[in-house]
């Protein structure tokens, strides 16, 4: 029998190849012949860079940059020397990661860093930058991000607060910016503004007060009606514009970038497709099954693509909603939570808790 493992990551308590080598252990103490190769994966959040870097036998770079607070920083991206490609993760420079539960300020936080690791990427050399979006600190529309490579906004006060972007009058480009081709791996279709929006949508999480929300949204819709106005083209109701605090839309409009699905990114990128052809089966999972899995996360774009190939394919995951719909993607669904078992012992067991699911998957074939 050959089995594919290609699980994303159990946030919080497994990266995506611990996931993968702890599914592994659990089937061959039940299946000892079996075949079993290892994907692991992502969708555009954090883990991208280490999946793709890892698929292709990269290396880890590491640059100067500044976090959301405007703190220097060392970041570090994948660099896969054939091509000549750069893959990182905004969230490296701009992410929550960055910040203590007191310090989220999200009319504060910049996306600066990130666009220090594009200029560090560009110096290189680099023909192709993939860059995940996911994990963000920041509600800045790319604004930061800009700022790095060059661009200049004139407003009122030149400060770095993004709600000052409200009095924004012009954008001027920088004359001597030459950038790859840029691709923004996206694992959510939220446009810039409105009520599905970065600011109203994702805002909250980052500590925005619902005064600021408002303040937020009219900085960001000046941003959009400024880069109309003067550069001729509107990303603003683009599906993934708002990912990552709006610098989907930054990426567009200021770097020349393409979005698009961080799952196909990524399969694409390390062959899965290619890998799943001669199985049997395939396996994945991730923290959470739920409605949002339906949203391009892995478990459902490894799910379609396993029953495009005619192949089984179950879902080993932390926990799972009763959503008919993401449960009826698999033939089967294995869950870690246990009743009686708090969140944060589920995730220091989670190794274990995957083994024990394995074994019991593996009986039942």
């Amino acid at each position: 029998m050959r089995i594919l493992i290609a699980p994303d990551k159990f946030k919080g308590a497994l990266n995506a190849r611990e996931v993968a080598e702890s599914i592994a252990a659990g089937l061959r103490e039940v299946l000892p012949d079996a075949e079993m190769d290892v994907a692991p994966m992502a969708d555009g959040g954090e883990g991208t860079a280490e999946a793709i870097c890892d698929a292709l036998g990269g290396s880890w770079l590491k640059c100067k940059a500044h976090d959301p607070l405007g703190r220097e920083i060392e970041a570090h991206y994948a660099w896969i020397d054939q091509g000549k490609l750069a893959v990182m993760e905004m969230s490296e420079a701009a992410g929550m990661k960055r910040l203590r539960p007191n310090e989220f300020d999200v009319d504060l936080a910049t996306t600066f860093g990130v666009g220090e690791m594009i200029l560090d990427a560009a110096e290189r050399d680099a023909r192709q930058i993939i860059i995940g979006l996911g994990g963000s600190a920041t509600n800045d529309g790319g604004f930061g991000m800009a700022r790095a490579l060059g661009f200049r906004f004139e407003r009122e006060h030149e400060s770095r607060r993004v709600s000052d972007l409200i009095t924004l009058t012009r954008i001027e480009k920088p004359k001597d910016l030459k950038l790859p081709k840029i691709v923004a791996a996206v694992d959510v279709r939220n446009p810039l503004l409105g009520v599905n929006g970065a600011t109203r949508v994702f805002g909250p999480q980052k500590g925005a007060t619902p005064n600021q929300i408002g303040e937020l949204e009219r900085a960001l819709t000046r941003l959009a009606d400024v880069v109309a106005e003067q550069f001729g083209f509107d990303y603003r109701d683009k599906p993934g514009a708002g990912a990552a605090g709006g610098i989907g839309f930054g990426l567009m409009s200021f770097c020349g970038a393409t979005i698009r699905p961080g799952f196909d990114v990524v399969a694409e990128s390390i062959g899965l497709e290619a890998k799943m052809k001669d199985v049997d089966l395939v396996i994945t999972g991730e923290g959470s099954l739920d409605r949002q899995t339906l949203e391009g996360k892995t478990p459902a774009g490894v799910a379609r693509l396993a029953r495009k190939l005619g192949k089984r394919v179950f879902a080993i995951v932390g926990r799972a909603t009763e959503d008919r719909q993401a449960r009826q993607l698999f033939d089967g669904v294995y869950q870690n939570a246990r009743t009686g078992m708090s969140e944060e012992e589920n995730m220091k067991k989670a190794a274990d808790l995957l083994r024990e699911n394995a074994r019991k998957l593996a009986k039942s074939l």
